[in-house]
């Protein structure tokens, strides 16, 4: 079938561009790596902040340990630096409960690791033809590591709110924006469209290769769930009454007494939350974040919608009735700019719901991109003519019913880990992940 989304032609692609786009990526990941681990002392690098997550320190020297794996030894066939660290971080060998008994490398060790490979990582990229082999096309290898090391930044962020203490980070809050008063949600016209992608070069296994879908007419919000809806799901007593929730998800409800979100707290007659070591006065205009699959699924029974497929969120996204084609972002083709979404850490929360008009889709949906992952209804399956590439632990051995579909990124997802075929999955329990979501409902109903 034709993919028409955008390609690069990696055969007459510069390969100076190339080049310059993957140092840029490269950089922009370690120099986030470093403010994650700089902004605290050494005993808040080797703890374990909550048993979901690595120590900061395993995850630095993993990502050094995977760049070593992938560009050092697979890209360049140079020989292991330190081949006896190399089960230490696996992430399959040893369960995050587990890393910190492990005999990790030191702060100062997994720092001078992971300059060192990076040293000799930029060097092979200075010599390296974006020919030859699949892994070299077009830089894919060193994409897949820029991608690696903004997704364990995401994680060390992730690490970071769960972390108890004084604030650590900092950052400028989402300029303010007037209030949205588009409509509430948009019809999503029925039809095929191309979903995933075949043509772009960075694309990980899961996101390929683009295949033909046929969605049904729909609506969806306009913008995610805000914190001011979500309150009124509270306030109905929509934790008490089990109509709203699965079976697995009441139980776990019950099981866990969860009541609000995490990291809220009632105080009065008002809600607070904890973010990043600041405790404040929850935000009714911000997307809701930081629920689980089944308490999304929850409010969206009770308003009396569903929460949207994962072919239904990405029509919404990708697809141009203008030109009937998919494209990359919902905005167009080009790469993501600040006017877009709220991407890359640039903030440390959800800029207000219906912000960002210049990152509205064709369609007229909003924040699709950036501010909250989003969960889908769907499972995570592999599409049509699926290959693991360029190992099955990436996508295929987390194919089934036991993990869940989130889409779009959030605001501590970066832009090169982010495209409108990004896929990202977790348990249905999950609420530590930046997690919201919008909902969905079909047109007759």
């Amino acid at each position: 079938m034709t993919d028409t989304s955008p390609a690069v032609d990696t055969h007459t692609a510069d390969p100076e561009a190339l080049r310059e786009r993957a140092v840029a990526s490269l950089v922009v990941a370690r120099d986030r790596t470093t403010l994650l681990t700089s902004c605290v002392e050494d005993p808040d690098l080797t703890a374990q902040h909550s048993p979901l997550m690595s120590p900061l320190v395993w995850d630095l020297a993993h990502i050094g340990n995977q760049e070593e794996q992938w560009l050092l030894r697979a890209v360049a066939g140079h020989e292991a630096i330190r081949p006896e660290i190399d089960g230490l971080y696996d992430a399959f060998e040893h369960p995050r409960a587990e890393r910190p008994k492990l005999p990790l490398l030191s702060p100062a060790e997994a720092r001078a690791y992971a300059a060192d490979v990076r040293g000799r990582a930029l060097d092979v990229l200075e010599k390296a033809a974006f020919h030859g082999t699949r892994l070299t096309e077009a830089g894919f290898a060193f994409g897949m590591i820029a991608q690696h090391e903004q997704q364990h930044d995401e994680t060390m962020l992730i690490t970071h709110q769960l972390r108890r203490g004084p604030q650590a980070l900092t950052a400028p809050d989402p300029e303010p924006a007037p209030l949205f008063t588009g409509p509430s949600e948009v019809l999503v016209p029925g039809g095929p469209f191309t979903m995933g992608t075949s043509g772009e070069p960075w694309a990980l296994d899961n996101e390929r290769p683009a295949h033909r879908r046929e969605v049904a007419p729909f609506y969806i919000d306009t913008a995610p769930v805000t914190n001011g809806a979500y309150q009124a799901f509270i306030d109905d007593g929509g934790y008490d009454d089990p109509r709203w929730w699965t079976v697995d998800g009441w139980a776990h409800i019950r099981r866990n007494s969860i009541s609000a979100p995490l990291f809220w707290r009632r105080d009065g007659r008002q809600w607070l939350r904890r973010r990043f070591g600041v405790t404040e006065v929850v935000p009714p205009e911000e997307p809701v974040l930081h629920v689980c699959w089944y308490e999304a699924d929850a409010y969206a029974r009770w308003a009396g919608r569903r929460l949207p497929t994962e072919a239904e969120w990405e029509k919404a996204a990708r697809y141009d009735p203008a030109g009937d084609r998919s494209m990359r972002y919902p905005w167009g083709d080009a790469d993501p700019g600040p006017e877009h979404a709220n991407l890359g850490q640039r903030h440390l929360r959800p800029a207000p719901a219906g912000s960002y008009p210049a990152g509205e889709s064709p369609l007229g949906v909003r924040q699709l991109i950036g501010d909250v992952w989003e969960w889908t209804a769907s499972d995570f399956l592999p599409y049509p003519g699926f290959r693991a590439f360029p190992y099955k632990e990436y996508s295929e051995v987390f194919f089934g019913s036991d993990h869940k579909v989130l889409r779009g990124g959030s605001f501590a997802v970066d832009a090169v880990a982010c495209r409108g075929t990004f896929r990202n999955w977790d348990y249905p329990i999950r609420r530590q992940i930046f997690s919201g979501f919008r909902t969905a409902r079909s047109e007759d109903v």
